[in-house]
């Protein structure tokens, strides 16, 4: 038996699981949160990359990494860590969450022509977190630092880079290289003419690794794998294959799927990612989804546990009541100045129960019509993943099914964009021509019923279609 980790440095704190490189089996484990750098830190949306470096070595304290034959590396997509010439930090890091970047955003999609011209390019329009977009905010407010820019690395490029020991060959994988808004998953190439676009001159940029290509090895020997993007690298862990998506329930709402082909969306719903196993992960954002349990909770006077039992207290439809879950406005489908709206109220369904139960089918509904978005794009769903702390509720797992109108698998929680992490690495060891099978443990699939639940759930999904249609007419058709 072998031992691999996976690493996975997130927005605020490093994950790392050691595993049986066979089974996948997680023998240890350990995370800590990124230290606040001396002197009062940065402004939020900044990072010194080496507080991850600190972060990591605190997570992997008391021999985690003992016995280990090979790394890989998970991080937060998207960031932009600009070097100069010499390999020297220009600026802290710019982080996918941070907004300032929204206007270059803009401007960059009129300059090359709109939405369409975008996702034929890189099957993608940028937005604020992409890294492009961070380039072009430099150029226009940091122009002395854009001239000092020679070349631009994202954290897992940078976290592998310094575990390699600072080698001459920077690299990246398909994955992660896809989130830049310069690299194209159409065609595998890079676009340094999008980069000239936004930062004004051309960039040296990291090598694009294969899947199970290893990026190198340590000064001790560790072989380190190409590593990947954190949703690529949750999508390993899960194990999810062609027909497969995953519904990401956090206060907003991501679902991707793995697929055969990159999806060109001109409306620019879905942005098209490659995947870590040489496939795709075209993805849809909404801007909504656990938050609005949380918020119908609160003004219940619940929490989501309460809030789940008192939806279970209810019928499907909530008496006919809706709730279109707009507290912020919508990105799928793009409503951004909308506002939440409840309809349907009568006498007998204004209760506790049935906003509890319209609050959960209008946030699993929008999220339906998102799956929805991705299968007029020809992505096949047989199987939903529902991940995060609202897809355990009771509630949630109860009604998702109907809604989605296929299984619902609802793993435990765990370090899943490590475990990928740690099963790339161990793919990597192996020099196979596919990963490594690891079975995922403890999971709880739902399967609606064809004839009964299938049904119920497609009546409850006409009604909140019809209220959003009469609310929303734009949304029609």
């Amino acid at each position: 038996m072998a031992i691999v980790a996976g690493i996975d440095s997130s927005t605020g704190r490093t994950r790392i699981v050691a595993c049986d490189s066979g089974t996948g089996a997680v023998l240890r484990s350990g995370k800590a949160p990124h230290p606040m750098p001396e002197g009062g830190g940065t402004r939020a949306g900044e990072a010194d990359p080496q507080v991850w470096l600190h972060s990591l070595g605190d997570a992997a304290a008391g021999g985690l990494l003992e016995g280990v034959r090979a790394i890989g590396v998970s991080a937060q997509q998207h960031g932009m860590i600009g070097l100069d010439a010499g390999g020297v930090l220009v600026r802290p890091a710019i982080l996918w969450n941070d907004p300032r970047s929204s206007g270059a955003a803009a401007a960059l999609v009129d300059a090359l022509g709109g939405p369409a011209a975008w996702t034929a390019a890189i099957g993608a329009v940028p937005g604020p977190m992409h890294t492009i977009a961070k380039l072009r905010w430099l150029a226009e407010f940091e122009p002395a630092n854009a001239r000092r820019v020679a070349e631009v690395l994202l954290p897992h490029d940078w976290l592998v880079w310094q575990l390699l020991g600072h080698p001459k060959r920077r690299t990246t994988d398909r994955g992660d290289a896809s989130g830049t808004g310069y690299w194209s998953p159409i065609t595998g190439e890079y676009r340094q003419d999008l980069v000239e676009l936004a930062l004004g001159h051309q960039l040296k940029l990291p090598e694009v690794l294969g899947p199970a290509e290893p990026a190198g090895h340590t000064p001790e020997g560790l072989l380190i794998s190409a590593g990947t993007g954190d949703n690529m690298a949750a999508a390993l862990g899960l194990g999810l294959q062609p027909g497969d998506a995953a519904v990401s329930l956090g206060s907003s709402g991501t679902i991707f799927a793995v697929h055969e082909q990159a999806v060109v969306d001109a409306s620019g719903l879905v942005s098209s990612f490659a995947d870590a196993t040489g496939r795709h992960l075209p993805m849809v954002a909404t801007l909504n989804a656990a938050q609005v349990l949380r918020s119908t909770a609160a003004l219940l006077g619940r929490d989501l546990d309460g809030l789940s039992e008192l939806a279970l207290r209810s019928s499907p439809g909530a008496y006919g009541m809706v709730l279109l879950p707009y507290l912020d406005g919508e990105r799928t489908p793009a409503l951004p100045h909308a506002a939440g709206t409840l309809t349907g109220m009568r006498a007998e369904s204004m209760t506790p129960e049935h906003l509890a139960r319209a609050a959960v089918e209008g946030m699993l509904c929008n999220l339906a019509d998102a799956l929805d978005v991705l299968r007029a794009g020809g992505v096949e769903v047989r199987r939903v993943f529902l991940l995060g702390a609202a897809g355990r509720l009771p509630a949630v797992r109860e009604i998702a099914p109907l809604l989605f109108g296929v299984p619902v698998v609802v793993p435990p929680p765990g370090a899943h964009a490590a475990r990928g992490a740690a099963r790339q690495a161990a793919w990597a060891l192996a020099g196979t021509p596919e990963p490594p099978r690891w079975e995922l443990p403890e999971t709880v699939t739902v399967t609606p019923d064809a004839e009964q639940d299938l049904p119920v759930g497609e009546a409850v999904r006409r009604q909140y279609r019809a209220a959003k249609e009469q609310i929303h007419p734009q949304t029609a058709g």
